[in-house]
Order: structure tokens, then sequence, then C-alpha cells
């Protein structure tokens, strides 16, 4: 008979990157399920994360904000020795960013992790969520890539990404550092900066300013709302096994154009918007996750992805305010 093994339940988390696209959305997904669990946020502020993202969480008692960089060693290890769940967000990732200059991508997201996983090792934290991307498999012709498929970056940033899953994964065998990975595909949703495909189509089109959309627009991605993400987050946290692999897909292939052409579609805009611009070096031509291993831990996405891009629009549309600033 095989025992019943209570949930893993923290009973503090540090977020890092809190004040980024699915980091914040992590964050208010915490303050409705959990309250009164203490929470701290750090994060740079970089072009990407911003205070008001979290708002409605600094009227919290339960939250805290902390400005800083996860390379300041000190400034970490401080802040996890008031924690036992770590969840690492903070990330450079904008693919077009790091082919135009890649140090900062390095910097931060190998050598901040590394620093990171030093601290939860000597803080003895319980749980550290090491949060990566379905980017570092690489281009997937066909089938789906599962957690044991080979990890082939094309971009400076998958490269970096898969750096950091190597060093977390080095940390969680070499000082038993109880380590979980997640994979996610493609995320959207509300507060994404409008660099990305999703809201920077959206919010160009809003303004009738044409969609650069690359190549041939046949680039196939799995698209995953972001609140689902967020659940997915909190499910690994509580039912994973330290030492594994999940990864998170929406079930949603589509190509960039039919993306683009949907986009338009629920704004009533005509496809002449569309302008298409030269490929991008090393653009992967499709991703495309297997999940089974989390859909048998009692995950799947709640959203459909007709009733989460519309939302999503809708977002954009009544938030202009925002990604107009």
């Amino acid at each position: 008979m095989v025992p019943i093994v209570a949930p893993y339940s923290p009973s503090a988390v540090l977020v890092t990157g809190g004040a980024g696209f699915i980091g914040s959305n992590y964050v208010r997904h915490l303050l409705k399920t959990a309250n009164h669990l203490p929470l701290i946020v750090l994060d740079l502020l970089t072009y990407a994360g911003r205070r008001d993202n979290l708002q409605e969480a600094f009227n919290q008692p339960n939250f805290a904000f902390v400005e800083g960089d996860i390379r300041d060693q000190q400034l970490v290890l401080r802040l996890m020795q008031n924690v036992d769940t770590v969840v690492h967000f903070a990330a450079e990732s904008h693919v077009d960013r790091s082919i135009a200059n890649a140090s900062e991508f390095i910097s931060t997201n190998v050598l901040g992790t590394h620093i990171l996983l030093q601290a939860a090792r000597e803080c003895q934290v319980k749980r550290f969520l090491n949060i990566s991307t379905d980017e570092v498999y690489g281009s997937i012709g066909q089938g789906f890539a599962d957690e044991a498929y080979p990890l082939n970056p094309s971009s400076p940033y998958s490269a970096s990404k898969a750096s950091q899953d190597m060093m977390a994964h080095a940390h969680l065998k070499t000082f038993n550092t109880p380590v979980i990975t997640t994979r996610s595909s493609n995320n959207f949703g509300p507060y994404q900066y409008p660099e990305k495909l999703i809201p920077l189509f959206i919010t160009n089109a809003i303004r009738g300013i044409p969609l650069p959309l690359y190549g041939d627009g046949l680039h196939v991605r799995d698209w995953l709302f972001v609140e689902d993400h967020c659940k997915a987050i909190d499910h690994v946290i509580k039912h994973g096994t330290v030492g594994e692999v999940y990864n998170i897909g929406g079930g949603n292939e589509r190509t960039n154009l039919d993306l683009t052409s949907k986009i338009l579609e629920k704004l009533s805009l005509p496809k002449t918007l569309i302008k298409p611009v030269p490929d991008r070096l090393g653009h992967d031509r499709r991703y495309a996750l297997n999940c089974e291993k989390l859909h048998a831990l009692g995950w799947r996405p709640k959203h459909t992805f007709e009733e989460a891009i519309a939302s999503t629009i809708e977002w954009y549309q009544t938030h202009s305010v925002w990604w107009q600033g």
C-alpha cells in the first residue's frame, strides 16, 4: 500500500522578479489563495518590472517589497533567512534583446541564479522553485518534448535559461539544495510588457499601428494563460517532488499568423494591419511540450484559449494608462 504524503505547505515565501509579468500575477494569486502567508518580493525594477504591477499588494500586512538585485549576495542572504520557500522568476527574458546584447542575460540568469542557490543552501530553505521555459528544448519538428528531452537552445536567451537549469541541477546534485524546475510554454495575460507578441500586437492594433510579423508567420507556439501557469506553480510547490522537472503547457498550439489574425478578428480590424518583417536570427520554428507528468500530478489548465485571449484583449483595452506609460 502506497503511503499518503501530505502536500508541502510553505510558511513564508520569497518571490524573485515579483514585479514582472508572471511574477506579479503569481503574487496576486498568492494573496487571493493564501492571504496570511508572509510574502517577500525582490525585484530590481528594470523596464519590465513595475511597482504599480503590485499596487493592491502594498496594502496587505503580510506583504513586503524590496527593490534590489538577485546578484547582491548580502541582500539575498538576508532576505532568505526569513523564508522557507523561494519562487525564482527573476530573469532577462526577451529573445530580441538577448540577440542585441547577451551579457546581461548571462549575468542575471546564470550568475544571479547561482547566488540565489548558494543562499538557499546556506539558509536551508525547503523548496526552491526554478522557473524556466520550453525554449531550452529548442525547435521541435514533430512530436513533443518531455522533461527528459535534450536541451538544445537556439538563442542567447534560451542558452542562458538552459545554463540556469543546469546550475540548479548541479546545486541539487552536489549540495542537496531542494530544487524543483518548471518549464512553461509561452505565457500571455494582463501586465505583460508590450514587447512580447500578444501585448505588442494588441496595443498596436488598438492604436491602428501595423503588426510586425516575423517571416512567413508560420512559427508555432503553445500558449498558456498566465493565471493557469500561476496555479500550476502553486500545485508543483505543494505536490511536486524535489529534484524533478515539470513541463507546463496550455495545449493551445497556434501559428503566429493564426494568432495575429485572431487578435485582429476580436478587435474587428482588417488583416491589412499585418506587416511582414524579416525573420529573427535563429528563430525556432516550433515549441511543443509533453505535460503528462504534471497532468498525472493533478493539474490541467482551466481556461480555454478563446476566453483567455478575449479577456486579455479586454484588459489592454481598459488599461491603456498602464501600457501607454
